[in-house]
Order: structure tokens, then sequence, then C-alpha cells
């Protein structure tokens, strides 16, 4: 398989400052020989998660970086609050440590408090996690990632990389009833909204690029803040933000599978004091999808929690536009996070541009849905997930918007899989893309898991969802599925409801006077993913 013309060369990550490319021998920009398994919902992750950590003995590493921490956010039930768990292995011995984003007040809906408090319950048990500041104006750090290092056992060593925070909500499953520990959402959402989400989990060499990454931002000698006043409060209360030195790292894990991975990301060109492993930032996920995205011939199937600017979508216009047969899915949420006034409108005003950029390339052969549980209630996407003529696989951080492709600090892995998939049709398919977009699309139409579902093993579904390997036939199913549910309320939810869980997407309707005052609002004030224009930078993919 010709993985290079599938994935970044090592000159087309746009930033030779990195380690990532120079870790292997001839500088390859990939891992090969890895078993990546998707785990898809939070309730999945977290329980690996705390089977992993618990298993950490005396000397083995445990690196984390996250959005937010709730350190009170239970992986599996009373007594298994990751704050609780992580403090346990601190003290036993295992070396603990963590880069949050400091993040910005918690009345502005944001999390500085939680993640405040999650690094000082860690450092109390003999951990470190850091409150880290060190992006650009109007941005965050958004990577979301786990590596487990076992000092004598690197058979067991495992990172895990996408989009699950170790926070509230996270914690739901394929029933999607919603993690009882919430935060709220838009009120369509109810108390509890329920959340989809995948996170992957990595075995092999490309766990020591993973490592890699935490230790770029680990040992940025920038201050973590850039705040006058945080950093004075900090100095006269003696607070300690310094990270210690990390011992020095261990060789990759042995080669344990058939697929290639490659760590794609996001930083901005940081203002002032450039970060020394990007200096001129990084947008080698907005360049892996673009390459992508040029060979794509049958579907894109994407999940994604935005799906905003035209900006960024050009490269799946451009694709739909070259190729008449190419046909794009896209499942986001109904409604967006938030309910304010102003916010939702021009959230909503940047989908609307984001789709009619793609329906004007392609009209009816882009189909964008939302989902909703058995109950009714919307499903909030957060997945970040991009599969292409299944071959090319992509699940991380990122979403397809311009903060997450520009601005903030984001981790994807781009996967190729060296097993060619039996099931027809052929043209070119691998076992592990073809295997995460049937999983997928196989909950959203209520068939259940198919015996090959995320395992890697091409052991093929049931008869019941076998037609879901052809691109056009599994583009029907979900816009039949969709159609019979739709009409279902539509009549008045007369009988049984029908299987399935996906409606047609249709942007919410707006009162005149909001959406008059919110598209010059939009267009004076914000760019298309609500940042403000004052904060816009270069924007070279």
């Amino acid at each position: 398989m010709n993985r290079g013309a599938w994935l970044l060369e090592r000159g087309e990550r746009g930033n030779p400052a990195t380690r990532l490319d120079g870790r292997r021998p001839g500088g390859a920009a990939w891992t090969s020989g890895n078993e990546v398994r998707p785990l898809v919902h939070g309730a999945t992750y977290f329980a690996e998660l705390l089977a992993g950590i618990r298993a950490l003995r005396a000397g083995d590493l445990l690196l984390f970086t996250d959005w937010r921490g709730d350190p009170d956010e239970r992986l599996a039930g009373p007594g298994t609050e990751i704050g609780t768990v992580l403090c346990r292995a601190a003290e036993r011995g295992v070396l603990v440590k963590g880069l949050l984003w400091r993040s910005h007040l918690d009345g502005l809906h944001f999390s500085q408090e939680e993640n405040r408090r999650f690094g000082e319950q860690l450092a109390r048990a003999g951990g470190e996690c850091l409150l880290d500041m060190r992006v650009r104006p109007g941005g965050s750090h958004h990577q979301k990632l786990v590596v487990l290092r076992h000092r004598d056992r690197p058979l067991l060593d495992v990172a895990y990389v996408g989009g699950i925070d170790l926070c509230h909500n996270r914690n739901d499953d394929a029933a999607h009833r919603g993690d009882r520990q919430s935060l709220p959402l838009a009120s369509a959402y109810g108390p509890h909204p329920p959340w989809h989400d995948v996170q992957l989990a990595l075995r092999g060499p490309v766990v020591g690029d993973v490592e890699a990454v935490f230790r770029e931002r680990w040992e940025d000698p920038a201050p973590l803040s850039r705040s006058p006043l945080t950093r004075l409060r900090e100095r006269l209360a003696d607070e300690d933000v310094s990270a210690d030195p990390l011992p020095p790292q261990t060789p990759d894990p042995p080669p344990c599978g058939p697929h290639t991975v490659q760590l794609l990301r996001t930083y901005p060109n940081r203002l002032l004091r450039g970060y020394p492993f990007a200096p001129d930032g990084e947008r080698s996920i907005a360049r892996g999808y673009v390459k992508a995205l040029a060979r794509a011939r049958s579907l894109v199937y994407l999940e994604d929690q935005y799906l905003w600017s035209p900006r960024v979508v050009a490269g799946f216009a451009r694709a739909l536009r070259s190729h008449p047969a190419l046909r794009m899915i896209a499942v986001v949420p109904t409604v967006p996070e938030q309910d304010g006034w102003l916010t939702l409108p021009m959230n909503l005003i940047g989908r609307i541009n984001a789709l009619a950029e793609l329906r004007a390339a392609a009209g009816d052969r882009v189909a964008v849905y939302g989902l909703e549980n058995r109950a009714g209630t919307p499903v909030y996407v957060h997945a970040k997930v991009c599969v292409i003529d299944d071959i090319w696989a992509c699940a991380g951080s990122d979403n397809v918007n311009l903060r997450s492709w520009t601005h903030d600090s984001e981790l994807s892995c781009a996967v190729l899989d060296e097993t060619p998939d039996p099931r027809p049709p052929a043209g070119g398919a691998r076992v592990f893309a073809r295997d995460l977009r049937l999983e997928l699309m196989r909950e959203h139409l209520d068939l259940g898991p198919g015996p090959g579902s995320g395992s890697g093993d091409g052991s093929g579904v049931p008869e019941a969802g076998a037609e879901l390997c052809e691109p056009v036939a599994a583009y029907e199913a979900f816009a039949a599925a969709a159609r019979v549910l739709d009409a279902w309320y539509a009549e008045g939810r007369r009988g049984p409801r029908p299987p399935g869980r996906l409606r047609r997407y249709v942007p919410q309707e707006l009162p005149p006077v909001r959406r008059f005052l919110a598209r010059p609002l939009h267009r004076a004030l914000v760019d298309p993913d609500g940042r403000p224009l004052g904060m816009r930078l270069r924007r070279t993919f």
C-alpha cells in the first residue's frame, strides 16, 4: 500500500521543528506495526482506562492532557472517580504527570476552577498536573490523550487519543441515556445530555509518538500563563508552577499489528514566544484532511461536533465537485450546545454557511443527520471521526472548523490498515476503516454491533447489515431510516417507533428579530466558528 499517497510525507507536515518526524530511522513521518481499536462511547473507554490505570505498578508512567478535567467524574461507578484513581496510582509509585488547559472563568461556561481542583488533588498525592495557558489569545488546549508506559512490560504499553475528556457528561453508552454526572447543555438535551463520542486505543510504536507529543508540551520553557496577575498571585501564594523533569523516554513498544498511524496536530503560531516544537505553528490536521480528501472517490463519512466554516469545508466541496460519484454523509448535533440569545443564531449561521457550500458543490449527494435516543431526546454528537472510501480513517480531538484547524492545540490519528477488506465491494477498502464506519452506522440504524465491528479481524457483519459495505447502499440506508422516523413524527407518532436514531438535519427556525441581529453581528464581530476577528491568524493549510 502506498502510504505516502494518503499520509503526509515528512516535508508536508509544515513543521520541521517537531521531534515527531525525526524519531525513526529515515525520518518516516508515521509508524507501522500498530494495533488500533476504536472505543465508541465514554463508558467503553472509561472502563478500559480504569483497568489499565489499576494495573500500573511503581515505576510505571502515566501521562495525560485534557481540555477539562472533573476529578469527581466516575469511570465505572462509586469509588472510581478519576481524581481518586489517579491519586491512588501516584501513591503506589506510578509517575503521574498531566497538563490541563487553565481555561477561562466558570462564569463564561468554562472550567477554570474544576481544572485547578484536579491539579491540587493530584499534587497532594505526589503527582503533578499543570494548568497550561500557553495558548494564543482566545485559544485553548484541546488535546485529549492518555499514555500508560510500563517499566518492565512494554507489551502492555498503550495510548488513548480521541475526543473524550476526563470530565462530566462523557460517561455514556450505546443506549444514550446520558451521564448521571452532567453539565448543562441546551435545554433540548434534557438534564442528562445523551453523548456520542469516540476514542482510539493505540498499541505498538505509535505509543512513543504520543508520548513525544506530551513531552514537547511539558518541556516548553514558556511560562504557563502570560497574565501578570496570574503570575503575581502564584508568586505570592508560593505556588510551584514549574514542570519537574521527566525521566528519559524509553524505547518504543515493539510492533504488534497491521496498522500504520500518523499523528496529526494543530498548533497556532503563538504570539511573542512561539512553541519551540512548532515556532510557526502546525497545520498538519488540516493538511492531512486536504490530502486525503483529494483522493476521495466514493464516500466520505463524517461525525463532527461543529462542521462550520466554508473555508474549512472547501476541501470537502472540491472533492465533491471533482468526482460526480462521490457522496458525503455527516452526522452532527441537532441543536447547538448553547441556548444563548445571540450565541445560538450565530452558531447556526456558521453551520448554515458551511452546508450551503457543500450543497452548492454536490446537491443531493450531501446528506446531514442528527441523532436521537429511543426516548426522542437529541444526542449531542461530540465525536470527531472521518472515514474516506473505507481506506483512510481519522479520529481525534479536532472538529471541522477554523478553531481546530488553526487556533487551538489538537491531536488526531490518521490510520491506514495493511489488511485488505475481503467484503465486496473492494475498491481498495481496508478492514479498520470499513469496520469503524460500519460500527458507527449500525448503531445509528439500530442494527446492533456486527461480529467484525471495531475488531479489525475482517470477520464481516451479519447479513442484515452487509449491504452497508456498498457506499450507495449505505447512503440510501441512512436516508431511508431518517425518512421513516421523520414521517412517524409528522404523523403524530402513531404506532411503534420505527428503528433507527437518525433525523434529517434541518437548522432551527429563528425569530426574525434574532436572525436580523445575528447576521450583522456575526459578520462584523466573529469568524464562522465564533472567534472575534481581532484574534484571527494567518491561515495556511
